[in-house]
């Protein structure tokens, strides 16, 4: 399994609003709506002076209003990154765990109530903004990143008594299928329903040509991380930002 793959696919496939290739790292711009759409990115060769270059990517954020935030995977380069940002005080902050599963061996949804569009509709973009508690001014921010996704997508919803409970984002790219903020009503929480509508996604993802799934859990999120587990998701590597206020 080609792991920096994988995480060339989860850039991808949650795209920010603009992107400036520097010396090797992807900074990422979204006007502030989630870390993985505002932050940097470095995956690829450096070559400059790197005081110099995380001083200039300070002033790339900080003149934008957001801190500069460095996601630090197992890909960095250079590779004491991690250890240098710390010491110049930057914050950890949200381990993440991703995951795998081979899409082989998938269990039959139960429920059949759910609905999966291929294109984003303003049903499900006011659905996935009420579940995720998305502020009013971020939800034209989200719409934006969304359009620019040019791979498949499919945009699922799972109804109980004609009400959206849950919802989410599968995308496929290369046989991968990548699910993407996978919630459930709060009130519904603990009942099955997520696992239910995630085994939809992998069968949509699967009858469109996917053989592998992928996702990232917050490490801290324990009912995710159970549930995950009991599909069958196993971890192949972990990441974490790097924040400085």
């Amino acid at each position: 399994m080609n792991l920096k793959m994988i995480e060339e696919l989860s850039l991808n496939n949650w795209q920010p609003l603009s992107t400036l290739l520097y010396d090797g790292w992807v900074l990422r711009f979204a006007d502030g709506y989630t870390k993985r759409a505002n932050s940097i990115n470095p995956i690829h060769y450096s070559t400059f002076d790197l005081d110099h270059k995380i001083e200039e990517c300070e002033s790339l954020y900080f003149n934008r209003n957001l801190p500069a935030t460095y996601k630090i995977t197992p890909f960095i380069h250079p590779e004491h990154l991690d250890r240098i940002l710390e010491e110049k005080g930057y914050s950890l902050m949200d381990p993440t765990s991703v995951q795998t599963l081979k899409l082989d061996n998938l269990s039959s949804p139960q429920l059949n109530s759910v609905k999966i569009d291929e294109h984003m509709n303003e049903e499900w973009l006011e659905h996935f903004c009420r579940l995720n508690h998305v502020k009013d001014h971020h939800k034209g921010i989200m719409e934006r990143m969304l359009s620019n996704i040019i791979t498949k997508k499919g945009f699922i919803s799972l109804y109980d008594n004609n009400q959206v409970i849950a919802c989410g984002l599968g995308i496929i790219e290369r046989e991968y299928l990548g699910l993407y903020d996978i919630v459930t009503d709060l009130n519904y929480r603990n009942q099955g329903f997520g696992e239910q509508m995630i085994l939809h996604l992998l069968k949509w993802g699967q009858e469109h040509g996917a053989r592998h799934s992928y996702l990232a859990v917050v490490a801290d999120n324990k009912p995710a991380q159970r549930l995950y587990a009991k599909l069958g998701y196993s971890e192949v590597y972990t990441y974490w930002y790097r924040v400085k206020a």
